[in-house]
């Protein structure tokens, strides 16, 4: 009886739905269902964000303010930082984030917090949906036993399932409504509405068997990123070894029609999935006493990037007969890929914090980020890119690749320096000849 009623309230758009977190994941989601026709409740704790929000303003570069305040206008969106306004509310996703502790174990604080304040408002007939990544399990030993708590049997009286997110911040292709989403159940009554349930906003649906192997799909695609992009650096030292340039080979390479994909090296991996997920699924394997030796070692060697990229910066700055320590160095981009605004684990500020370490000045430019807080509440805010800021920096050093810099003109104007992403390529490509001395990774 539950399970057709809701089915039915989807069908026919007439059902409330609840997001919890409104980040690149969360808002995104919202504004689709809000934009599908339904009336969309949106959590978050940031009264900042929920201001904005209702005001009809996004700060998520890929959610435009004119959509926001479309939604808004139209009263199919509202945000709250009240878990109470979630009682009327007949499915609900859980989009917090699943950072790691230092320890390199997984921080379940928000998924257990957001869980505990669902099941305190949740009610028979109701879908509750996590999509945080996290590790296989994580919907059986945390949601499931918190809702039979509050009296709802999963599967007949509640339903429950994990559906991976998959938001690309700054794709310019790809979005909620043609990205496949994966839903997997945790019986099959629960798959079926939750099927049902994103299937009014996404192209394809692809059911998987269980909320556990949901869970280890995307573990899967954040550990294949991580392992290739850790065996192209490892690639990218060898190559420095052996007096070879990695990028003329991976171009090479890439020719193959057949048995290869292409990964680029560069000074670390940055963003809220590919640096940590895939420590989720080591960390749940060392419980059973496993190690994840692909993981490890492609952590091992990702983390360490930035440590090579400041020796690059170090060797050049030898080679002109100048030391790291008094050096001005600057920075371009510290987002932790191009034209996004996020810095989470961005691998521009652990080059920062290094070089400032070793006794170099250093100052950065990003038109996406106007600050940045280092270690130690340290916090540095981004400098106008100006040809004489340039020109009076000993070393520049290219870390996040943004579409908007005018490369040839950093060329043009600029003394020496390290390009960790190749943007220089088509400079020199084309025969420019500048001032400038390049080093790449």
């Amino acid at each position: 009886m539950h399970k057709q009623q809701l089915l039915e309230r989807i069908h026919s758009r007439s059902a409330v739905i609840g997001i919890i977190g409104l980040g690149y994941v969360g808002l995104p989601l919202a504004a689709a269902f809000a934009q599908a026709g339904f009336k969309v409740i949106g959590i978050d704790l940031d009264q900042r964000k929920v201001d904005l929000l209702n005001s009809g303003q996004s700060y998520i570069t890929d959610v435009p303010s004119a959509q926001i305040a479309e939604i808004v206008e139209r009263g199919t969106f509202v945000a709250s930082t009240s878990y109470d306004s979630l009682r009327q509310a007949d499915a609900v996703s859980i989009c917090v984030p699943t950072p790691l502790r230092k320890t390199k174990d997984p921080d379940m604080s928000y998924v257990i917090s957001a869980t505990e304040s669902v099941a305190a408002v949740s009610h028979a007939g109701m879908l509750i949906v996590l999509e945080s990544t996290t590790y296989p399990g994580t919907t059986e030993e945390i949601l499931v036993p918190r809702m039979r708590q509050a009296g709802l049997q999963p599967g007949d009286d509640i339903f429950i399932a994990f559906s991976p997110e998959r938001i690309d911040p700054g794709n310019k292709h790809y979005g909620v409504k043609n990205t496949p989403k994966v839903v997997g159940g945790y019986t099959e009554a629960c798959r079926e509405v939750a099927c049902a349930y994103y299937a009014t906003v996404v192209d394809q649906i692809v059911p998987v068997s269980s909320a556990r192997t949901a869970e280890m799909v995307k573990l899967l695609e954040n550990t294949f990123r991580a392992v290739n992009i850790g065996l192209v650096n490892e690639m990218a030292l060898m190559c420095d070894k052996l007096g070879v340039d990695v990028w003329e080979v991976i171009r090479a390479a890439a020719t193959k029609p057949f048995g290869f994909m292409s990964f680029y090296p560069g000074p670390g991996i940055g963003g809220h999935c590919i640096p940590i997920d895939p420590l989720y699924l080591s960390w749940k394997l060392k419980m059973l006493n496993y190690t994840a030796r692909f993981i490890e070692l492609a952590s091992e060697i990702n983390t360490s990037m930035p440590h090579y990229v400041v020796n690059k910066v170090a060797e050049a700055l030898n080679d002109e007969s100048k030391a790291v320590r008094g050096a001005q160095i600057a920075v371009l981009g510290v987002a932790y890929k191009r034209d996004v605004d996020d810095v989470r684990e961005s691998p521009a500020l652990d080059i920062i914090q290094l070089l400032s370490e070793r006794g170099a000045q250093v100052s950065y430019h990003d038109p996406y980020v106007p600050a940045v807080r280092l270690e130690h509440q340290k916090s540095m805010e981004s400098v106008t890119l100006t040809a004489d800021w340039l020109r009076s920096a000993d070393c520049v050093v290219i870390v996040t690749d943004h579409s908007a810099y005018d490369y040839s003109w950093i060329v043009e104007n600029s003394r020496l320096i390290v390009d960790t992403r190749n943007a220089t390529a088509p400079v020199t490509a084309n025969g420019h000849i500048s001032r400038a001395r390049i080093v790449r990774l």
